[in-house]
């Protein structure tokens, strides 16, 4: 989940309010939400959210997969441990993440800003060795904003909050598909608002490097980001254009490189995926909004290839994706396919006073490719949400409780022997997860090789402070 100031604020004027509803945008990204209780000292302030979760979930297996770090991409991480029990099982999830920011005004109009933030899932740090932000940017509210070092991505970010977040699916939305959600070497670029049919359109581009280190297959990373705000209508579109970073189904995932290891760079050939997504939400009155959204994901596929072998040791092998395993190229090389597939999104939420009750829908659909055998690309999944928040308001500003419950329904029905670790993966062998989810048991716990459904219910806590 990701918290964010609301863009919202009165000032004086018409013109006032467009030009700092601009900078708003840009603090959106940098600091949680308006409800929680920042702490200021001098030009620095701190911060964040804590969370704590807990949740029944039907037909889970964490055991079931032999080689249990293996990506789904992999056909030797198909097999499964015969007997292993599949059950209903209880799962809890702890998420605090901290933001300090800091605000320099240079005068003329100009302010220098500094973010540093981490998140820890279940007392771990989140993704190892990457931060969520750790940047600086100069602004002024006529010429915009600059913004250098780590930073999410809107691709992952706006997706997970508001959007997946306020409908109980902020990891099925906001973590699938063909993107990436952390940035290293970035460079952004927020221009002040433009007046268009009378809204305010704000327009953002990013730019990403990635590992330097590779030097023949050098990775690229673009992203475009649009708001339109009028009256109660808000509408988001990005697009996402990559180049050599790392081959996935990941969308909270980090753009680095092929592989983690820059020595493989000669090894490899090229690969490249991108992302277009639309969202939108409309207040219909004080009680009511709806929400949307539509994603279309594209890979190039990633051909698999052996990087590194050593008698009496495993072959380590690259980053692939969409592969044919039924047929070796020569030296063990295997062919990736490219892959198209669309996302859709649909959410109903209803205010009663300080409580908020919420319906959502996501379909991860089928993907288009020419690869003669499973990678996913026939399965699609289903899932529908129930959501109930209750917010305290001043009795104790920034608290929220909640409780959910949801299922999720695969297109395909599992085959009761799972795939086995068939190379050939042959239509109606392995019931693989839709291809924009990047293991076969991601986002709801339910692995579709053994279950065709599940559902889950649950509660939780979270306090922006």
């Amino acid at each position: 989940m990701q918290l964010h100031f609301s863009l919202r604020r009165p000032v004086a004027s018409n013109a006032a309010r467009r030009r700092w509803q601009g900078l708003g945008l840009v603090a959106a990204a940098m600091l949680p939400a308006s409800a929680s209780q920042a702490v200021d000292f001098g030009p620095f302030s701190l911060n964040g959210f804590a969370k704590v979760e807990a949740q029944r979930n039907s037909n889970t297996c964490p055991d079931c997969q032999r080689f249990p770090s293996e990506d789904k991409q992999r056909f030797w991480a198909d097999e499964l441990v015969p007997g292993t029990e599949y059950k209903t099982r209880t799962l809890h999830t702890t998420l605090v993440q901290p933001y300090l920011g800091a605000k320099f005004d240079l005068g003329s109009g100009f302010k220098l800003q500094g973010l540093l933030s981490q998140r820890w899932r279940d007392g771990k740090e989140d993704i190892p060795g990457f931060w969520y932000e750790k940047n600086a940017a100069l602004s002024h509210e006529e010429y915009g904003s600059l913004r250098i070092g780590a930073m999410t991505t809107r691709a992952w970010s706006m997706a997970d909050y508001p959007y997946g977040t306020n409908l109980n699916l902020a990891d099925l939305w906001g973590s699938a598909g063909a993107g990436y959600g952390l940035l290293t070497k970035a460079i952004r670029y927020t221009a002040r608002p433009l007046d268009v049919l009378d809204g305010d359109l704000v327009l953002e581009a990013t730019y990403d490097m990635g590992n330097t280190d590779f030097k023949r297959n050098k990775p690229r990373f673009w992203e475009f980001y649009g708001q339109f705000h009028r009256g109660d209508l808000v509408i988001d579109a990005m697009y996402q254009d990559t180049r050599n970073g790392t081959p996935s189904a990941w969308s909270h995932g980090p753009f680095t490189g092929l592989t983690p290891f820059p020595a493989d760079d000669a090894k490899l050939g090229s690969s490249g995926q991108s992302v277009a997504l639309v969202m939108g939400r409309y207040q219909i009155n004080t009680q009511f909004e709806v929400s949307g959204g539509v994603r279309h994901s594209r890979w190039s596929g990633a051909y698999a290839a052996i990087t590194r072998s050593a008698p009496g040791q495993p072959d380590q092998w690259n980053n692939m994706f969409n592969v044919d395993w039924s047929h070796d190229l020569g030296g063990g090389v295997f062919r990736g396919y490219p892959a198209t597939s669309t996302d859709l999104l649909l959410g109903l939420r209803y205010r009663m006073g300080q409580w908020v009750a919420s319906t959502g829908m996501a379909h991860l659909g089928k993907a288009k490719t020419d690869n003669p055998t499973e990678a996913g690309q026939r399965n699609s999944a289903l899932v529908n949400t129930l959501g109930l928040n209750y917010e305290f308001g001043d009795k104790l500003r920034g608290l929220q409780v909640y409780g959910f419950a949801g299922i999720v329904n695969y297109g395909l029905a599992a085959n009761s022997s799972g795939c086995n670790g068939l190379p050939d993966r042959k239509p109606g062998n392995c019931s693989l997860a839709p291809m924009s989810m990047p293991g076969n048991a991601a986002f709801t716990n339910v692995d579709s090789r053994v279950a065709r459904s599940g559902n889950w219910l649950g509660a939780g806590v979270v306090y922006g402070f």
